[in-house]
């Protein structure tokens, strides 16, 4: 399968929003269906061990962007742009006479106006602070009115636009936030379809249901009007499009990421009694890291915030039915993907084209008694699914146990269009994987997580990074004393924490210098030197 020679292939890289790897069809799951993912698992490589750079959106979509890891890249959480002065390997492909496209999601950018959690200084009275040019390290003004462009004010204009080059994507179809309120061209696409979507959208006018799960919202905005359709159909609008270069399209939903609102039939497509109850209900053997501890003490003191982002508490019945309504959003998902697939056929231009799909994270759904996402490192949450789906597969499909991270997408990419990298990436391509040629794949997985606000669970804004190997996960926690290893062979639940153990102070020794060691390989080697001195 090399990359230079015939024909440049296309690619479509489908990409859903805080969807573990174990709910897809291909992947295991009994319940869930995704006939038409599973096709291109069918047809491709499926990668069992595929993780992300950082559970968390803006940054691991900066990875995905970029191939570099968060604290290279500098989006090291949710919050922070990436900057565009940032090259992606979409500007390498329009450079190269690709057509680029973005129909969806971006979250490259802030899409609230909610301001920044600003902590207190530590400096004593007296001092006297920098002025605001020179109060950061770097020169780096991401404020401006460039950096704005998914915010709603952006688009209070009819004319309202996203300026392209959008990070190397000349056609942008731009959806923005969560749930059934959102912006960007979905909103107006909307509001031109029913002048009377006011009275559809958000909770206030949600339909009546029985889920007690916080943030259950069963929308009024029917299928047709929904965001999943919005992208479906932008997604075919571009595929109709002719032209003799070759393109690449990225078709981002922003689902089944919370708030859970699978629209009409898809609601109660699924029950859910039949999920079963998460692991960590029917155990009394297991004692909860203090950063899941704590977000159970929140729950049972009736101080968690149950309406935020950010990972809460929840009973097994709740778990359940978040997993129903998860799985109805998928299965719209994986009929829209349906419905783009048959227009690819359509162009004629299936034998050319090169499938993709993952997710940006994952989501607890229950195990470990919590919902949503955060600090965690859990299996749930760092693991998403990754599909290669190849015309040009030299293969039958396989599952491959090969380990992999979201920066290697990107370098995989660019390696089968025949292109090279720019200086400072660092993702590997998984071509040799697919080909057989070095099936193992990496060793190890680097995975970054940063936030803001403080961790009731930490007494501090939580830092943690960690390294997963084909058995460990070990999970350092900066400021703390305490971290987390698990054997992923003999406990895959994650329930025995062996960081105090004894018999595993080898082990976890040989983790932090393999840690350290991937910490180095990841510092940044641009900008490139100049001269010898």
């Amino acid at each position: 399968m090399p990359g230079n020679t015939g024909r440049r292939p296309n690619f479509i890289l489908f990409i859903t929003d805080q969807q573990r790897a174990d709910f897809v069809g291909c992947y295991g799951h009994k319940v869930v269906r995704t006939p038409h993912i599973d096709g291109m698992a069918q047809a491709g490589t499926a990668f069992d061990r595929f993780y992300v750079a950082s559970p968390i959106c803006m940054p691991n979509r900066a990875s995905l962007m970029t191939g570099r890891m968060p604290a290279v890249h500098g989006v090291r959480s949710n919050g922070i742009p990436l900057s565009l002065e940032a090259v992606t390997f979409v500007d390498l492909l329009r450079a190269a006479g690709y057509a680029t496209g973005l129909i969806g999601k971006s979250h490259l950018q802030n899409f609230t106006p909610t301001p920044a959690f600003q902590p207190r200084s530590g400096y004593p009275a007296g001092h006297r602070p920098p002025p605001p040019a020179l109060a950061q390290a770097r020169r780096d003004d991401r404020t401006g009115p460039e950096y704005g462009q998914e915010l709603p004010a952006h688009w209070a204009e009819r004319s309202a636009h996203v300026h392209t080059p959008f990070y190397g994507f000349d056609h942008v179809s731009l959806v923005t936030g969560h749930g059934d309120d959102l912006g960007g061209d979905y909103r107006r696409w909307l509001f031109d379809k029913a002048p009377h979507a006011n009275s559809l959208i958000g909770p206030q006018n949600g339909l009546p249901h029985s889920y007690s799960v916080p943030q259950a919202i069963r929308t009024a905005v029917p299928e047709e009007l929904y965001s999943t359709a919005f992208i479906g159909e932008q997604a075919i609008e571009f595929l109709s499009r002719p032209r003799d270069e070759p393109f690449f399209l990225m078709v981002s939903f922003p689902d089944p990421h919370h708030p859970f609102t699978a629209p009409g039939k898809y609601w109660d497509m699924f029950k859910p009694d039949q999920f079963p109850v998460p692991e960590a209900f029917l155990r009394n053997d297991w004692t909860p890291p203090p950063h899941v501890a704590s977000r159970q003490l929140e729950r049972e003191r009736g101080s968690a915030n149950l309406n935020g982002p950010n990972t809460i508490a929840t009973t097994a019945r709740e778990a359940q039915e978040a997993q129903a309504l998860t799985a109805g959003s998928i299965a719209f998902i994986d009929d829209t993907i349906g419905r783009v697939l048959a227009a690819l056929a359509a162009s004629g231009a299936v034998d050319d084209t090169v499938l993709l799909f993952t997710s940006d994270h994952g989501e607890n759904l229950g195990d470990h008694r919590i919902l949503l996402k955060g600090n965690e490192q859990y299996d749930q949450v760092v693991r998403v699914p990754f599909i290669w789906s190849d015309p040009a597969a030299p293969r039958p499909a396989v599952h491959t146990g090969a380990l992999a991270s979201t920066i290697d997408i990107p370098a995989t990419i660019l390696d089968r269009a025949g292109l090279i990298p720019y200086a400072g990436f660092q993702g590997r391509s998984v071509l040799p994987v697919i080909t057989g040629a070095r099936p193992e794949g990496r060793d190890s997985v680097l995975i970054q997580y940063d936030h803001q606000r403080p961790d009731p669970g930490l007494g501090q804004p939580p830092r943690v990074h960690s390294l997963i190997d084909r058995r460990w996960r070990l999970s350092v926690f900066d400021g703390l004393e305490w971290g987390e290893l698990y054997d992923l062979e003999k406990d895959p639940g994650e329930f025995d924490n062996l960081w105090l153990s004894p018999a595993h102070e080898t082990v976890r020794a040989g983790l932090m210098e393999r840690l350290a060691r991937a910490e180095i390989e990841h510092i940044d080697r641009v900008p490139l030197p100049t001269g010898l001195a």
